[in-house]
This record gives structure tokens, sequence and C-alpha cells, in this order.
């Protein structure tokens, strides 16, 4: 079969206008050894580490398609981990940018992201209410954790404990044990969600934020802690008890404890409040990574800061209250006052000082520098990035903003694009500026501020633009200067619309006060230069019955196309105004639309999702397509051809066929809706602009696309995404616990198991014909040459079983047990043969027993109750033990080896510390008797 039309794949080009989305939280990363001063904040799909000190951006972290959604930066800086809208988590290098790890398990966007003190685990939470623990360093997921009934909204690691704490929208907040993997310890002291917590002082305390402004404190006393004889009784300054007292205590925390066990581990005590100003819900509550400085800030434009004090500057405190107690008690002569001495929640937590943004603040993150200075970082919903610093030093702390990253998009939605004449300029316009932005370089080139703006256009020659704003005002900017030349009163109500004529003498507007408006270029003398500048006159007025959405000239300005509020288009003659034509049909208003290069089609574009193709000689409707899931924003026809692109209100931009009325193709990238899109005068570039922020290049590329193969790959990813979303197999004998396996079953985990599969019955029929060779070489007498499989020789002629092993290697750590268990029973005692014989060799001793194990655990029943297996389970518990007490033995040699390299280094670094530190005091010795000598003489 033939090509019968051959059409030309537009790809994404680019992403600009976004400095950050407001999605997930910013971080501060290090970069290039510095703190502090590179953070990293979200980018639709993309994470973007920016300077703030040079504000460029130095490092792109790539997403696939899913926005980003949280964010956490490792411990040691090396890494960030990223949590993404569809629940998958990819762990990138900040050295090489690159993405090293995937792990998917959370069948919703994740919520909350945090790695231990270590960075060997990192823990998730997500909207499917589910939390899971991973392993970083092995790459694999350990177990899920069910309990909560709502959206997990943060997570935490406990650094001395193997525990977790965990909060969510339910108003819970749950403890859990890691080494049984249960939960211990539920919180209910809370009315509403709880929508972020920290902890405080050595993990002795806890800090809950939720839906009001009341910051709720708990004390933890770990009970281990307790009982400890040794160590000193916390902050016990009420007055002694006597030794008995103590005894019947301790008899009553025994009681006590049975009677309550989930307190066997830790005891929460709610200790009090701290008062936040903002009225309304926390949105974020975080600590500096030193837990000095807490910060918190509800939906408004204010972070409250507060500083935690340290044991030692309470004990101080407490010593000088004592001391005034005492002062006061010998003048009244009373009794000794230690009883009544004791610090207030207000004065162990205080507050610093208030930063007040300059928009609502989206998340924050502090770092506290060296110099004893404290950086807030502020991401903005406006599309900025704010950093402060905090002196605090200073009798009154007081935040000054160092830097605002602003220059790389607008602060509100963009709702109008226009391209250059030359195909090089791309203008875009919001609310409060208009951007002039160079297309190969992405840079912004110019900005200007406007007032609303709802359209926009290049004077031909490219050297001025003409804004149409919603106050119904004309603005003529200059682009040299960057100055507005002139505004005029064109409307009444809001400009929705503007088009030049084809002539490009002249242009039309349509506005909200039901007239359509004729203006001409024209040169004027300016009063301030001798030069003459342009200007806009207005010439004639169309006054219509409805308010007018949109106006498009035909190609050879006969004819006028205007859309109306009443759901109609209506076409007039451009030289009489005289009414030509009516098209109705669409259910609700025509939003868009645009007339093809030849003036042959009329294409429409509505609010109740469907584009019209009409004919523009006796208007009648050639076929209506349904286009979108909602509202059609934008339509524009590609020139010198027959295809249009649509921009919707269901974040697609798709190319459509006029001719034959087919869908082409989707572009896909913008996350919300698309407000509107422009197409380049040579039609190679497509720019689109949406809510979210961001502004998207699409380019022509010359790659022809075949639209069978198009609808294939669609019913291919569709394929993908069901099996993705299908019920979790069941394992015999498991109930659906607190817990459960990490991974998920996804089309990466089912392609993987496959692999398995073929290579073991690859395996099986090599076997075959090597018995089949040698009984024709008995029979023959002779050696007969062997033909070997051509896979096998791809992988440089190795044995069918070490090919079974290199197919197992390549499966990715995290889809392992996911990929186990999607693999028919019938392939296991292979397998398990196979295993005995790697593990004999002592070939990956550590992958082998993880998935022998598994395999063990879900097909338990089935492979005890196999005979022919007994022998196979029996060897393989002879070499498992035998090899795997081997690799311990090797890694306790080299952790000794290590340890004792350890030990040589530090002896070595005291030498040398104790040696300086005798130098300098010799050194300060004689400058002492030199100076004294010196006294001397002048006596």
């Amino acid at each position: 079969m033939g090509l019968t039309r051959q059409y030309l794949r537009y790809e994404p080009a680019a992403l600009f206008g976004l400095v950050a989305s407001a999605r997930a939280g910013v971080a501060f990363v290090a970069l290039r050894g510095e703190r502090g001063r590179y953070v990293a904040v979200p980018a639709c799909e993309h994470v973007f580490v920016w300077d703030t000190r040079k504000g460029e951006k130095v490092l792109i972290l790539k997403g696939l398609k899913q926005e980003v959604s949280c964010l956490c930066p490792s411990p040691d800086g090396l890494h960030l981990a990223v949590g993404y809208e569809d629940g998958a988590i990819r762990v990138f290098s900040l050295l090489s940018g690159e993405s090293t790890i995937t792990f998917n398990g959370h069948r919703a966007a994740v919520t909350a992201l945090q790695y231990d003190h270590l960075g060997g685990r990192l823990v998730s939470g997500s909207k499917d209410t589910e939390v899971i623990v991973w392993d970083v360093i092995n790459e694999s997921g350990l177990y899920r954790l069910r309990g909560h009934k709502d959206v997990i909204t943060q997570v935490l690691f406990l650094k001395e404990k193997n525990l977790l704490v965990t909060c969510a929208k339910d108003t819970l907040v749950k403890w859990w044990d890691l080494d049984t993997q249960h939960c211990f310890k539920t919180l209910v002291g809370h009315r509403a969600e709880v929508w972020g917590m920290a902890l405080l002082s050595n993990e002795k305390r806890l800090i809950t934020g939720s839906a009001d402004s009341e910051l709720r404190v708990w004390d933890l006393a770990y009970i281990q802690e307790v009982k400890d004889p040794d160590e000193p009784e916390s902050k016990k300054s009420k007055g002694s008890s006597s030794p008995g007292a103590e005894e019947n205590t301790e008899e009553d925390e025994t009681l006590e404890l049975d009677e309550h066990p989930e307190e066997r581990i830790v005891k929460c005590s709610k200790v009090g409040s701290i008062m936040r100003e903002g009225r309304d819900r926390v949105v974020t509550l975080g600590t500096d990574r030193m837990g000095k400085f807490l910060a918190c800030h509800g939906t408004d434009a204010v972070l409250e800061v507060f500083s935690v004090l340290s044991e030692e500057e309470i004990q101080k405190k407490l010593e000088k209250k004592m001391k005034k107690a005492r002062k006061k008690a010998k003048q009244n002569s009373e009794e000794e006052p230690e009883r009544s001495v004791e610090l207030s929640l207000q004065e162990e937590i205080q507050r610093v000082t208030n930063v007040k943004a300059s928009s609502k603040i989206k998340s924050f993150d502090l770092i506290l520098s060296p110099k004893g200075e404290l950086k807030m970082v502020l991401l903005l919903q406006n599309n900025v990035i704010e950093l402060y610093n905090l002196d605090l030093s200073a009798q009154v702390p007081q935040a000054v903003r160092v830097s605002r990253i602003t220059i790389g998009g607008h602060r509100s939605d963009v709702r109008t694009l226009a391209f250059s004449s030359d195909n090089i300029a791309i203008l875009s316009a919001a609310a409060e500026s208009v951007k002039i932005w160079n297309r190969s370089t992405l840079q912004c080139i110019r900005t200007m501020e406007c007032e609303y703006a709802l359209c926009s256009l290049f004077v031909p020659g490219d050297r001025q633009v003409i804004v149409g704003t919603k106050t119904g005002k004309l603005q003529l900017y200059d682009l040299a200067s960057g100055s507005l030349i002139e505004t005029l009163d064109a409307h009444d109500g809001a400009v929705w619309s503007i088009a030049l004529s084809p002539d490009q003498h002249g242009f039309v507007t349509g506005g909200a006060d039901k007239c359509v408006k004729f203006w001409e270029f024209e040169l004027v003398k300016d009063e301030s230069s001798v030069q003459k500048r342009l200007s806009m006159k207005h010439v004639r007025v169309l006054q219509l019955d409805e308010d007018v959405l949109c106006v498009r000239y035909s190609p050879n300005q006969k004819l006028l196309a205007v859309s109306l509020l009443d759901c109609t288009v209506k076409v007039f003659y451009v030289d009489t105004l005289k009414f030509f034509l009516s098209l109705y049909g669409h259910k609700l208003p025509v939003l868009c639309m645009d007339i093809c290069y030849d003036g042959t089609l009329i294409a429409t574009g509505s609010a109740d999702r469907n584009v019209k193709i009409w004919g523009l000689d006796f208007g009648d409707c050639h076929r209506s397509l349904f286009a979108h899931d909602d509202s059609v924003m934008y339509l524009q026809f590609v020139p010198k051809s027959h295809l249009f692109f649509t921009a919707g209100k269901d974040s697609k931009i798709k190319q459509w066929d006029a001719d034959k009325f087919e869908h082409v193709q989707t572009l896909e990238g913008h996350h919300q809706e698309v407000w509107c899109l422009a197409l380049s005068p040579n039609g190679d570039y497509v720019v689109s602009a949406s809510h979210d922020k961001s502004l998207r290049l699409w380019e022509r590329t010359r790659e022809p696309l075949i639209l069978e193969e198009e609808r294939e790959m669609q019913r291919e990813a569709e394929y993908e995404e069901s099996v993705a979303k299908e019920e979790q197999p069941v394992v015999a004998g498991e109930r659906q616990g607190e817990t459960g396996l990490a991974g998920r079953k996804t089309i990466e985990t089912i392609k993987a198991a496959e692999r398995i599969m073929e290579a073991i019955e690859l395996y099986r029929e090599e076997m075959a014909k090597l018995k089949e060779h040698n009984a024709i070489c008995k029979a023959a007498g002779k050696e007969v040459p062997f033909p070997v499989n051509p896979i096998l020789r791809a992988y440089g002629n190795i044995t069918p079983s070490a090919y079974v092993l290199e197919v197992f290697k390549k499966v990715k750590s995290s889809e392992l047990e996911e990929s186990l268990l999607v693999l028919p029973f019938s392939y296991v005692p292979d397998l398990l043969r196979l295993f005995n014989e790697y593990i004999q060799l002592g070939s990956d001793v550590e992958l082998l027993c993880r998935a022998l194990l598994f395999l063990l655990k879900i097909h338990f029943g089935q492979i005890t109750g196999n005979q022919m297996l007994v022998t196979v389970i029996e060897n393989l518990k002879k070499t498992t033990i035998s090899r795997v007490s081997e690799a311990r033995d090797v890694l306790g040699f080299n952790m000794a080896g290590l340890q004792f390299l350890k030990r040589e280094i530090e002896a070595k670094d005291e030498v040398t510390f104790f040696a300086d530190a005798t130098e300098r005091f010799e050194e300060k010795k004689r400058k002492r008797k030199k100076k004294e000598k010196m006294v001397l003489a002048l006596l």
C-alpha cells in the first residue's frame, strides 16, 4: 500500500518562560562544593537547579512526561530524589545530572520524601495513602506500610532509633517500628488534617502543624532511656524526691507499660502549643538541617521563623532564672524557690522574625551558613524564587532579600503569543508584562510593563508590537527602546481579538462592546524628536448585536469573519461591510477560528469542545470533529497548507487535516490548560502557553508521520497503561496486612519476566540439543561439529546456563521481586537447579540468594509438595549457607581492615594536630617574651 498523504512530525524542542512550578518544594543543594548558593526547584516534568547569586540556570534534571510532585536532596549532597505525579521516584546524580535509579511502587502522586541520616534508605509517602521504604544502595524496595486513610503529608526517619513517623490528611500521626514493620502508636490529638511535622531538640520533641493557628508540641521519651540508671534525670528542677518515691514511680511505670503496650518503645505527651500569627492552615513546616531553626507558613505571603534552644542554652537560662528566684527569696526571706523554676514552651521555642515575601509562598528551605547567617529560599506562587538572609547576631534580626529570580518568566498566565515575520522573535504577554524572546537561544530580550493583555501582533517590519488589553486599550510598544509609544482607548470592553490585514496597511480589532473596529498605520510627527513615529488611526467601525470574541481576515482581504457570543460566526464583505454568510451549529460560543491560506476553508473552535470545518464559498459545514475534552481555546492553520493546530483546556495540542478530517498527531507536554499558541510564518515552529506557567516550543522535523503507525503506537501505549493498572497477583496464604511488597506491576516488570522465560526456554532447547548431539557422537564414534545458537554466539559463545544468569543480572534491582512474582511456576524448578549451579561457582551470591529466598516465599507450598525438588533444595541449602558465610567473612575482614586504616589515619592526624598546637603555643611564648623585653627596654 502506497503512502496516501505524508505528514511531518512535530517534536518538543524546548520548555522556557518558567522559573519554578509551585507543585513541589524547593530545596538547597550542594553543587561544586558550595552549600546555600544553589537551589533545586520543580519545573513541570523537569527539575531546574538555579544559581541564586547569578540568577542563572546551571543544571536541568530531565524528566519524562509526568509532573514533578516532590523533591528531597540526599544528606551527602550528591543526589536528589524526585517524586512524580504517576508515583515513580527517580534518584538523580547532581554531578552528572543523570537519573541513576528508578523506583516504581506508588499508584498515585508522591507527596513526601525523606532520606535517613546516612542516605542509605529513602521513605516515600503518596496520595495512595501508602508509605514505602526503599533501599537506595541495593536499588530495591524494602516494604510497603499501610495504615493511613488519606494522603500522606510528611514522613520522617529517626536518627538514633529504627523508627519512622508519618502524618497524613486523616488527622493521624503514626509511629512505625521498622524492625518489625508495624504501627505501634497513633497520635490522635488533631481535629483536622496534619499538614506538616518536624523533630526538634535531638528528637526529644515533635511539632505538628494542622488546619488552625496552633503548632502542637509533643515531648518524646524513649522507654529504654527512662530505664537507663546512668543517665541524669531530664530537667527535674522541681525539687528532689526521695529514693523510695523513685522506686514507686518505676513500679508504676512498669504497670503503666503493661496497660499501654504501645508505649513500650516511645512515650508521647503533649506539652503545649505555639501560636502562629497566620489564621489559616499550615502549608509547609520545616527545620534547618541542624534543627536549630523552625519555620512555617500558611496560604499567605508570611514565613514565620522560630529559634529552638539547645540543651546547653536551656540549662543556662534555667540557672539565670534560679539566681533571680534566689535573690527574690532572700529579699522576701522565703524558703528555697527551686520548685517553681522551669522554662515555658515559648521560652524554649522563640519567635525570631516574620519574613514578608512579595507573593503567596508555596514552599521554603532553610540553611544555616558557617558565618552564622540563616539563609532562606522561598518558592512563590507567581513563578518567582526569592532568597533572604537573616543576620542572627543583630539585636533585632531582620530578613534581608538578597536575590530574586524573575527574568525567566511571567508572573501570571500568558494569554497571547505572536511570532515575528522572520520566525526569530516570539512575543508573550500576560497580566503584567510583555516579553520578547529569542527563539533560538530562548533568552528574554525585552520586558515591558503592560495592562492585562488578551491579544497581540507584531507590526510589519517587526520593530513595534501592539497589545490589546482587558480594559479596552491598544498599547503600541517600540522594541528597540523597550518603551510604550502610545495608548489608545479602542473599545469600551475587553479587546478580545486582533488581526493584521493581509495588505499589512492596518489591522482590525473586536471587543466586548459589540464593535469591530478597523485601524490603519500612519506616521505622525513626534514632539520629542525630528523623526516621524508610527501611530494607529481609527478608520471604520462595524456595530453588531453581540460581543465579538474573534475576528479574522480572508487572505485576499475580501471577507472578514466575526465570531459572536450568540455561538454564530458572521462573515462580512470588507469593502462594504455588507453581511455575506452566517455559520451556525456550535452549541457554545466560538472562541477561536482561522481561515486557510487559499481562502476556501474556515475552521472554528468552540467552548462546546468541537471544531467545525466550513466552506467559505457557501458557508456549508464540511465536518464537525470532537476535538478536545474541554473548551477549544485556540486554532491556527499551518501556513501554505490545510493542516491546522488546536489548543484545548484539556492540556493537549492537536494537529488536524482539514481535507481528510483526520486527527494527525497530539503534542503532549503541558500539565494544565493551554491558553494560546502561535505558528511561525514558515510553519516550522509552534509555541504554546499554559496555566502551568510554561511556554513550550515545538519544531517540525523531517521525519514523516504515518497515521496507521501512529494509531498502533497509541494502542500500545493504552495497553501498557492498562497492564500497569491491573490488580496485583495474589500470593497464596497472604492477607492484605499492614505491610506489603514495595514494588508494583509495570510493563517493565512484565517484559523482564518474559526475558527470563525466554532465556530458560532457550536453555531447555540447548540442553536437549546437546543430549541429542552427544548421542549422535556416540553412535558415529567420532566428534561431530555442534551448531552454536546465534544468541549465545553474540554473547561470546557462552554456555546456555551462563546466558540465563546474564539475563537475570540485567533485570533492574528495583523490579526483581515483581518480575519473579509474575513468572509461572513451571519455570521455577529449572531456575532453582540453575541457582544451585551458579552459587556453587560463587557468582553473584547476593543477587541469587535474594531471588532464591523470594521464590521460596511465594511458591512455598508447591516447592515443598514436589518430591523431585527435595534433593535440589537440600543441595541449595548446603551450598547457599557455605557461600553466604564466605561472603560474610570477606565483608567482615574488609570492614576490620577499613576500621584499622581509619584508626591509623586518626592517630596520624592527632599527632599532627598536637604538633601544630605545640608550635603555636611556642610561637605565642616567643612573642610574649619579645614584648616583655621591649617594655623593659623602654622603661
